[in-house]
């Protein structure tokens, strides 16, 4: 039974770790894609 309970708490916490890194990307996606200066073409 410990082990069962040991499994599942290792899954949820590496659910939860998977999921802040996600939100991590994301947010470096958003950051980069806002500051990309070479996709807004040449400034006049």
């Amino acid at each position: 039974m410990k082990k069962l309970l040991l499994l599942v708490a290792t899954a949820v916490g590496a659910t939860l770790v998977k999921k802040k890194l996600d939100e991590q990307q994301a947010e470096r996606d958003l950051w980069a894609e806002a500051t990309d200066t070479s996709r807004q073409g040449p400034r006049t």
